[in-house]
């Protein structure tokens, strides 16, 4: 076989590192680098504060800011963390959703100052909320508001910013909290119908605006180690994609039906255990969405090796970069076409998710589309269901996880030894932005800020579009939580259903049983059933590891106390006293363990849940945990610790050390 010509060569998708810490200056230095070794276009992380918005010194911001991403408070933040860079020809992707909207307008009030039209910008807001009530917690807003904002940022920009994705369907998270390819198909479809039925509702964007609408539409994928069946996925995905298109909007150019979509390869699978073998994984998982020349991915951001163990070093993200480099420009990928084509397996596969996939969604439009099936918990409960199913094998060593379950014989590794293997955010990042904000408060006009926000209330109230204001509201020093205030002012918050489904199972290992019959013994001897409050302190809203906890507690018969995500220290000191819990179980895996833990560790004393002990879960360095167990915590557990049965008979061991002495 002989390849194709070089001038025949396909192009290569955008390269992208997802990346943003510390401060907007900082962020910035690390986007010129990446940059500078051959990045082509930015995928901006944000930190939780900023995407559930909150200002950096609002009390649930403690111990987050700069965390997970880059705190953006105004638009001198916003000028800073985009200072040099040719906005006019960047491709930026933003993974913002509940505060997407101010942050678009931020981007585009930075840029008109800067003397960039914003006509000509490109680039793409996440801006999927229906995953945030699934997976990954940073919603604000109750659904229907959540979507009213969603077809507002639509409606704006298919005109005002033509080049802009002002939504990116997000089924990487889906596939992150258990989904199945058939649920992360059907879901992510549901949600595209659910924002452009919205849309097309809308009495401002005519009929001859809906087909440019529909090719706007862009989604954000998920690639697991199955590589093949994954490929299978997306080429699903792509032909049910373009029947929808055609069938449910009419939309007749096969260009403005095709299906856009960029990825960011599993991180759920990457091993705390043995790290070095995350490097693999993450190639064969770029396999899954590049192999399929009709379905590959438009861009491409790849995990570092370590994040399981913490914020990854530029150098960790300059290798996952020349991982993209050198499948794109050594191999000979990009001179075939579709290596699929004519392929039995693939049909078959392909065939066999599609249709699956197209009767799940038949499904969730059967009881009213995404929004209710988020309202009614049953996409959530699903992937409850399914994460479970995927843990259980794992824990049973059905499933074999390299290095953690089989294999697990290891020699020191060179890349983590005797050095730090992770980036560290120093302590004073959230003091200086801190200071910062309060600073630009002081120099900003009030008079304006007052005047800007009084217009945004005004506007929505009278059921206008929410972008003109927030473009104003940002040139006039609004900050992000002012923004959020106002809209949480009009129209509330949302707790999402949890998912924990209260069902104890029947069909259980004898390693479970076993622990079982401890619970049940341990219950007699101390009067009443045991009772565990499972809680995430903080601003961290991805849910998976608590809500298997929890699930496995009620299976081997703990009550248990888990009220989802978003609590103050102070709130989960006082359920734990209201409730009378035997133990405190906190996850948190933005990396403000450090703060957060020992707040629960102070409000405990004198209360009357002084004297519950205290375990942790989470992305905690050994150095980290071992501060935490010289503070008082009994246990700490991180992604090495698979096994749930040992996990519950420690939880054991720990109340019954508490109650009884032994």
């Amino acid at each position: 076989m002989t390849s194709r010509p070089e001038d025949r060569r396909d192009r290569p998708w955008v390269f992208r590192t997802y990346s943003g810490h510390s401060s907007a200056a900082a962020s910035n230095a690390l986007y010129r680098t990446n940059l500078s070794r051959g990045q082509t276009g930015l995928s901006v992380a944000f930190d939780l504060p900023t995407q559930t918005g909150y200002d950096s010194d609002h009390p649930l911001a403690r111990g987050e800011v700069g965390k997970v991403g880059v705190p953006i408070g105004h638009i001198d933040d916003m000028a800073v963390l985009f200072e040099g860079l040719p906005l006019d020809r960047m491709n930026t992707s933003m993974t913002i959703n509940a505060t997407a909207a101010w942050l678009l307008a931020l981007y585009q009030a930075a840029a008109e100052r800067s003397g960039v039209d914003a006509g000509v910008l490109q680039g793409t807001t996440q801006n999927d909320i229906i995953k945030e009530y699934l997976s990954r917690g940073t919603h604000i807003f109750p659904p229907e508001t959540s979507m009213r904002l969603i077809s507002d940022m639509v409606a704006y920009s298919v005109d005002a910013i033509p080049k802009w994705n002002p939504v990116n369907i997000c089924s990487y998270h889906l596939q992150e909290a258990g989904a199945t390819p058939v649920q992360e198909t059907a879901y992510a479809m549901a949600t595209a119908i659910a924002v452009l039925d919205a849309v097309r509702a809308r009495g401002d964007v005519s009929a001859e605006a809906l087909p440019r609408v529909v090719g706007r539409i862009s989604f954000f994928l998920n690639a697991g180690i199955r590589f093949v069946e994954e490929t299978c996925k997306v080429r699903a995905m792509t032909e049910l994609w373009d029947e929808i298109c055609h069938e449910r909007y009419g939309v007749e150019d096969p260009k403005l039906r095709r299906f856009r979509y960029g990825v960011q390869v599993n991180s759920l699978g990457l091993t705390e255990a043995q790290p070095e073998n995350n490097v693999i994984r993450i190639v064969l998982e770029a396999l899954g969405v590049t192999l399929s020349k009709k379905a590959r991915a438009r861009a491409l951001q790849l995990p570092a090796w370590n994040e399981a163990l913490g914020l990854p070093r530029p150098w960790d993200q300059q290798w996952s970069l020349r991982i993209q480099q050198i499948l794109a420009y050594e191999t000979d990928l990009l001179e075939y076409d579709d290596l699929f084509d004519g392929s039995r397996v693939a049909e078959d596969k392909t065939r066999e998710i599609k249709q699956a996939a197209r009767a799940e969604l038949d499904k969730v439009l059967g009881m009213g589309g995404a929004v209710a099936a988020v309202e009614n918990a049953y996409m959530k409960q699903n992937l409850v269901e399914s994460q479970t199913l995927r843990s259980q094998a794992i824990e049973s060593g059905e499933q074999i996880v390299v290095g953690m379950n089989r294999f697990t014989e290891t020699a020191e590794s060179p890349l983590t030894a005797g050095q730090e293997s992770i980036l560290t955010v120093d302590a004073s990042a959230e003091r200086e932005q801190i200071e910062r904000l309060q600073a630009f408060r002081k120099r900003r006009n009030a008079v304006e800020v007052e005047n800007a926000l009084r217009n945004l209330k005004d506007v929505l109230s009278n059921g206008d579009n929410v972008m003109p204001p927030s473009v104003g509201a940002a040139h006039a020093g609004v900050t992000t939580g002012e923004w959020a205030d106002a809209l949480r002012e009009l129209f509330g918050e949302y707790r999402a259903p949890t998912g924990v489904s209260r069902r104890v199972a029947t069909d259980v290992s004898d390693e479970t049983a076993s622990v079982r019959k401890r619970v049940h013994a341990l219950s007699e001897t101390l009067g009443r059933p045991i009772k565990i409050l499972v809680g995430k302190p903080g601003l961290d809203g991805h849910s998976n590891g608590a809500e298997q906890i929890a699930v496995r507690a009620r299976d081997i018969g703990m009550e248990v106390v888990y009220e989802g995500i978003r609590l103050t220290p102070d709130q989960i000191v006082q359920s734990a006293a209201d409730e009378g819990v035997h133990v405190i179980g906190l996850s948190i895996l933005s990396g403000s363990h450090d703060v957060l833990v020992l707040d629960v560790l102070d409000l405990q004393k004198g209360c009357a849940a002084d004297g519950v002990p205290v375990v942790v879960g989470g992305i905690i360095p050994e150095d980290d945990a071992a501060k935490l167990l010289d503070a008082g915590v009994k246990r700490v557990y991180t992604p090495k610790d698979f096994d749930l049965n040992r996990i519950m008979a420690e939880i054991v061991d720990v109340i019954a050390e508490a109650n009884t002495g032994a």
